[in-house]
């Protein structure tokens, strides 16, 4: 047995640290909890995490790569020995990148921009399109636009969004990415092209989904870094000021192609509890990726987090509660996977949904969504994880993207909130690799996990439905 981290160090983010085995005394009769495993022993998230982006790395939804990756799951989370471990297969719409180019090609000289399709993005045609920019400050301008200003043009957004802790900022300048193309296609746009939805200065553009609406044709959609939509707003302002001559020009060069209906699934396993008819905990995360990185902090990450808390609770000793472990398939693209979950096992009755899918830096916050029943639950679930650097919150949870079904079908919900204030620099992008991750941020996490998975697994119908 060896000596957990000190509380002070697992409260900490920043630089990774070597732990260091220091034997127990012998004489200490009482077992180690599942919160006290997840601080000493292997680094089981860490093994999951560095196993996955490394032997199958990118995963992205309705792929061979996914497909790969949902067989590597099943086989890892039985060698972890979990129960009843499969594939839930389900089908869905299947949509891959191809060539992505940009050049700001007037007034001034032509020049490359760093830009990446967004999902669901139409194609240009291998020989691209070219056309005038209608530059927007934001995703309101572009709705408030008249449809004159926007037709026949390539409408840009530019919406530079700041870092935050708690990651606010992506709901607002996300609409951009959601649904800017789709306002825009109805102005009789051309294309969109918009400032990628991320905080950091790297020529690193971040890709994500877009949605049309039925009857709305899509069309070509792109994200361009930061420092590529800073050089366009300066040409743009130079445009506007009079001091060049001719309007402000991109072409754009994207084929994406969809390849119809193919298979993804949910991989599910469980860790059976002493009461059968208690109503089973569910965790969650999601196994596949966009295809720029490897997908390390989304959300290989997740699903170490949730696997890695999920074992140290069954070696603590078997739960009340059935522990579910739901690794999620094409989230990505859509919530497939959590609307897939939820059509198969929705009218279920589940104690409680909490998901994993916000990086890998440190768990600093806990939030409830609980129902009068689970007060004092709450306040030992609050009591329980404030050691480890983490406060309680005011806010409703809500409890994830694929479990977001369950919770708006009224299945409580607690979200253990990491930190994400760099989150952002490295969502969707090349730069979601496993270097990014720290060992010790990521071994609070679990320890963090574990603890509130204890709880939870053990707690009474009195509490929790």
């Amino acid at each position: 047995m060896t000596k957990p981290i000190p509380a002070r160090l697992l409260a900490l983010g920043g630089a990774s640290l070597a732990l260091l085995a220091t034997p127990l005394s012998a004489s200490n009769p009482a077992p180690p909890s599942a919160a006290e495993l997840a601080q000493q022993g292997d680094d089981l998230a860490w093994s999951i995490t560095e196993d996955l982006t490394t032997e199958i790395g990118q995963r992205m939804a309705g792929t061979e790569a996914e497909a790969a990756a949902r067989k590597w799951a099943v086989a890892r989370l039985q060698s972890m020995g979990f129960a009843g471990v499969r594939d839930e297969p389900f089908d869905m719409p299947v949509w891959v990148r191809g060539a992505e180019e940009a050049w700001l090609t007037s007034p001034f000289l032509p020049q490359k921009l760093a830009i990446t399709a967004l999902g669901t993005s139409a194609s240009t045609g291998a020989k691209g399109i070219e056309g005038d920019i209608a530059y927007f400050e934001s995703f309101d301008a572009l709705v408030a636009a008249p449809d004159t200003q926007v037709k026949g043009k390539i409408a840009f957004i530019d919406h530079q969004m700041a870092p935050a802790q708690d990651g606010s900022g992506y709901g607002y300048y996300g609409r951009g990415r959601f649904t800017g193309a789709n306002v825009a296609a109805k102005k009789g746009a051309i294309a969109t092209v918009i400032r990628a939805i991320g905080t950091d200065d790297h020529r690193n553009p971040h890709t994500g989904g877009t949605n049309f609406e039925p009857g709305v044709k899509p069309i070509p959609a792109g994200a361009i870094s930061n420092p590529d939509a800073d050089q366009l707003v300066r040409q743009w302002k130079r445009v506007t000021a009079g001091t060049a001559s001719g309007p402000l020009r991109m072409k754009l060069v994207l084929t994406p192609r969809n390849l119809g209906t193919k298979k993804s699934g949910n991989v599910i396993a469980e860790v059976p509890g002493r009461d059968p008819a208690a109503s089973p905990v569910i965790v969650a995360c999601h196994l596949d990726s966009w295809d720029l990185g490897t997908g390390a902090i989304d959300d290989a990450a997740g699903c170490g987090i949730v696997a890695a808390a999920a074992k140290h609770v069954m070696t603590a000793g078997q739960p009340r509660r059935t522990i579910r472990i739901l690794w999620a398939g094409a989230e990505e693209v859509g919530v497939f996977g959590g609307q897939a979950y939820f059509d198969a096992h929705g009218k279920e009755k589940h104690a409680v949904a909490l998901e994993s899918d916000f990086g890998a830096d440190r768990v600093w916050r806990i939030d409830f969504k609980l129902p009068d029943s689970a007060k004092a639950l709450a306040d030992r679930l609050a009591a329980a994880v404030m050691p480890f650097g983490v406060v309680r919150g005011k806010q409703p949870a809500n409890g994830g993207a694929d479990v977001g079904a369950l919770v708006q079908a009224g299945v409580p919900a607690i979200d253990l909130a990491q930190d994400g204030t760099r989150y952002f620099d490295l969502h969707h992008t090349p730069d979601d690799t496993l270097d990014k991750i720290d060992p010790v941020q990521l071994r609070q996490n679990v320890v963090v996990w574990s603890a509130v998975l204890a709880i939870l697994a053990n707690s009474e119908d009195s509490e929790l439905p």
